[in-house]
Parts: structure tokens; sequence; C-alpha cells
């Protein structure tokens, strides 16, 4: 059986958790989703038997090929950069966390009118402000999450970042408050923005304590990836 030690990670990541949000007292429901990229089928078939219903792929054409072989009724979720040109491949994806700019939400909007079914995304917002990553700039969210309420085509469902490697407990803090912010002005111009999606395996527990409802956890369930 491979991975035959993922229910018992599982259970100690849901203790960590509950854990988090009794700290935070922000009384949010998270969901785990498991981050399967690189590994075979196996991989989301064994989340599924351990109990995770979320499984996160970084790139499209992996996952396409992945998920009729994994046979499981899984929740995919894209988490990687999603090129303009993979977007008309996305139905399989029952969540977009990485919609990190004008231009890519014009795509998908179009595909989403196309298809007569929104998309259902998150946008990306890079709070650190590393160069190495994309997203929208927090400075002009306010005037990005006016311009997506009228577009149609897709349901931006909230706010997804990525914190610096290995960064302080306070940068971790900073950038996560900064996500939970942009995630606030979403609501406000009228978005159905409940998703904090923020966290992976070495920064989930401080993301949850400043509210995540989505951590994506790799390493700390499935083990170190070779090399």
């Amino acid at each position: 059986m491979p991975f035959p030690d993922l229910p018992d990670r599982l259970a100690e990541v849901r203790t960590r958790i509950d854990e988090a949000i009794g700290r935070g007292g922000r009384g949010q429901t998270v969901t785990v989703v498991g981050v399967t990229k690189t590994y075979g089928p196996e991989a989301p078939r064994a989340a599924w038997e351990a109990g995770l219903r979320d499984v996160g792929e970084n790139k499209v054409q992996e996952a396409l090929d992945k998920i009729p072989k994994a046979g499981v009724p899984l929740r995919w979720h894209l988490i990687g950069h999603l090129q303009r040109n993979k977007v008309k491949q996305i139905d399989p994806f029952d969540l977009i966390h990485s919609m990190d700019s004008a231009r890519l939400a014009d795509a998908l909007g179009a595909h989403g009118r196309a298809r007569g079914q929104p998309v259902e995304v998150l946008a990306q917002v890079n709070v650190s402000g590393e160069e190495t990553k994309g997203g929208y700039q927090p400075s002009m969210f306010e005037q990005e999450a006016e311009r997506l309420r009228g577009l149609s085509g897709i349901v931006v469902r909230g706010v997804m970042t990525m914190a610096p490697f290995d960064a302080s407990e306070a940068t971790l803090r900073s950038v996560f408050a900064g996500a939970r912010r942009c995630a606030e002005v979403l609501r406000a111009a009228g978005h159905p923005a409940t998703e904090l999606s923020m966290g992976m395996s070495g920064d989930y527990e401080v993301a949850v304590e400043e509210g995540a409802t989505l951590v994506r956890l790799g390493t700390v369930l499935f083990g170190a990836r070779a090399a």
C-alpha cells in the first residue's frame, strides 16, 4: 500500500489545525488540500482512502493525465501558475487558486461564459512583494476588486498567497494578514470571498491562526519528494 502512514500524518495535521484555530480564535472551517504534484495516481487514491476529499496539482497537463487514472471523486484544485493558453483545459478543476493577473481573469471569464458555467477562482495576491512570485499587488487591489466585480464568467471565492520560503514568524503573519485584508476588500466590493488559501507544510499553523480556510500540504502528508 503506498503512503501507509498518510492516515496518521493527516490525523496529526488536523489536530494541529484545530489547535491553531483555538489559538487564533477565528473559528473558521479549514480544508486540507493534499498536494499530489509529481506523484502518480496512487497519491490521490491514497488521499481519498485516508479521508481527504481535496487535492491540488501545480500543472494542468500533469493533472489531466492523473485525474482519470486516479478514479476517485476528489475535488481538484489548480494551485500552480496557469498560462492563458491552457485556460480551455481547466474544466476538471473545481477551484483555480492562481488567477494572478487581469489578462488571466479576462481569459477565465471568457471561458466561463463560453461553457455556460462560471469558473470558480481565487485571486492570487503577491503580498510579500517577491519578484519571483506572480499575483495582484495589494496596493492596487481595491481597483482590481471593482474591475473583477464587473467581469462575468468567473466567481471570485477569495484570495491565495504564498509566503517567502524560510520566513520569520513575524513576516509570515504580516503576509497572511495582508492576504486577509485583500479578501476583505473583495467582500466589500460584493464578491462572495470567503476563502483564504495560504499556508503550506512549513507554515500552515501560522496561516490558520491568521485565518486560512484552505491549506496546501504536500511534504507533511506524503513525505519528502525525490530530488
